[in-house]
């Protein structure tokens, strides 16, 4: 029986193969998340570098936030890192969920990304 961190990287890797097959291009919306805080990264895998980033451990999030691990982080995170895309000039991206279900504060954060003017 395979454990549980073998089981994810599987679904990582499967994910990540569909991404780059459909993707047309698109820099890339990838989320972490952990116990206590999240991540968002808008990654252009063509040049190899990020783009925009946002977490929930920033010091202006920190001190907005009751926690960094539960909606409303995530989408103050969705929120800040569309906009730091669109500065950047990005405006289609696709959505790498990674391992994670699309369900919670992943859930919460692309509705928030894509509030913020994100197009996936």
């Amino acid at each position: 029986m395979a454990d549980k961190l073998a089981l994810q990287t599987r679904r990582r890797s499967r994910l990540r193969y569909q991404l780059k097959i459909k993707s047309g291009g698109r820099p890339r919306l990838s989320v972490f998340r952990s116990g206590k805080h999240i991540y968002a990264q808008v990654i252009d895998d063509a040049q190899g570098r990020t783009l925009a980033a946002a977490s929930s451990i920033e010091k202006t999030m920190r001190e907005s936030l009751k926690t960094g691990a539960d909606k409303d982080a995530a989408t103050q995170v969705g929120k800040l890192v569309a906009e730091r895309a669109r500065a950047a000039g990005v405006e289609k991206v696709v959505f790498d969920r990674g391992p994670y279900l699309y369900h919670g504060r992943v859930k919460a954060l692309a509705d928030a990304a894509r509030e913020g003017g994100l197009s996936f």
